[in-house]
């Protein structure tokens, strides 16, 4: 029997997979807010599915370009092109 399904989380199940004392999440990360230009690191909160970016993005860095809602537009480079990300504070991490 193969794969049945190719979708978004597909092979991902190492990468977004927390210890036993990690699970949940903390209300900080929700409520964190970023400026315009800010460097931020692109790491995935797997207890939150909503504004999640792709997995392949995981651990990138990128600036914060403009803000969708409660969202925010991450500008990274993919290779020789820039993508624009839509991200939920809760996958960021602030750079330092």
């Amino acid at each position: 029997m193969g794969w049945k399904s190719h979708g978004f989380r597909f092979k991902s199940g190492r990468k977004l997979r927390k210890k036993v004392r990690e699970r949940g999440i903390r209300i900080r990360k929700v409520l964190q807010t970023f400026e315009l230009g800010q460097y931020v690191h692109i790491d995935i909160e797997p207890a939150v599915q909503k504004g999640m970016p792709h997995p392949r993005f995981q651990g990138r860095t990128g600036v914060v370009v403009g803000q969708r809602g409660r969202a925010y537009l991450v500008k990274i480079r993919d290779g020789n092109k820039h993508k624009t990300l839509i991200v939920r504070p809760e996958h960021l991490k602030p750079q330092r």
